[in-house]
């Protein structure tokens, strides 16, 4: 699955790939129903943040690391069938 010419990735994109598939992993301890749902949260999340936040803004990266990381340990539970996701003060937020 390496690149064998392609650009390197920097550590923070590492840490965020990671992050993603750490997540789909955990969506396939899932329902089917709740899988598909947390895959597709997910995989907006993410396509959302790669396109409207700066690549230069680490800090701002980095928080949202912090966040995703926490939310994947409360995905990771096994209490957890599913997720939602509701808009609040323009962001979106994913309560479990």
């Amino acid at each position: 699955m390496g690149s064998t010419g392609g650009q390197k990735l920097s550590g923070l994109q590492k840490h965020v790939l990671n992050l993603y598939r750490g997540f789909l992993r955990a969506a396939r301890t899932k329902p089917p129903e709740g899988r598909r749902q947390v895959e597709l949260i997910v995989s907006e999340e993410f396509r959302r943040n790669s396109k409207q936040i700066d690549r230069k803004n680490f800090v701002y990266i980095e928080y949202l690391l912090r966040r995703g990381k926490k939310q994947l340990d409360q995905i990771k539970n096994s209490d957890i069938v599913s997720l939602s996701s509701m808009k609040v003060g323009g962001a979106e937020n994913k309560d479990t």
